[in-house]
């Protein structure tokens, strides 16, 4: 939920995808927002889910998430894949996009990890 009762549309979202994604959605959107705490939840900004902290560029969006059969997306800020291919050698990526199989459990852990790694791009770039 957002201020004033409106929601921010996550929910929504998460219901729109299948069935068998919803779970997997729903772990990595607690990832994000254990690893970001205070974020602003939104889906004005590519109507997917995403995440900002104001006054950055980009409207201090910082990441997504996203459902593209057979895969859970995360979207960060580049250079972050780039930054942590090793990590990420198992998973298809693009430069801003990693995807997950549906099929199996969401890495919070790293979910995690590459989340504040895209906030500290953002908050370096600002500086």
């Amino acid at each position: 939920m957002t201020k004033k009762g409106k929601t921010s549309g996550a929910d929504e979202y998460i219901a729109s995808c299948p069935k068998e994604a919803r779970g997997n959605l729903a772990k990595m959107r607690a990832a994000i927002q254990a690893a970001a705490p205070g974020a602003t939840e939104r889906t004005d900004y590519f109507q997917m889910p995403g995440y900002s902290y104001p006054g950055f560029d980009y409207d201090g969006m910082f990441a997504w998430f996203s459902f593209k059969s057979p895969y859970i997306r995360l979207h960060v800020r580049p250079p972050v894949i780039q930054e942590h291919e090793q990590e990420l050698a198992n998973c298809p990526t693009t430069k801003a996009i990693v995807s997950f199989p549906m099929t199996k459990p969401i890495p919070a852990t790293l979910v995690k990890k590459l989340v504040k790694a895209s906030i500290k791009v953002m908050k370096d770039k600002a500086e």
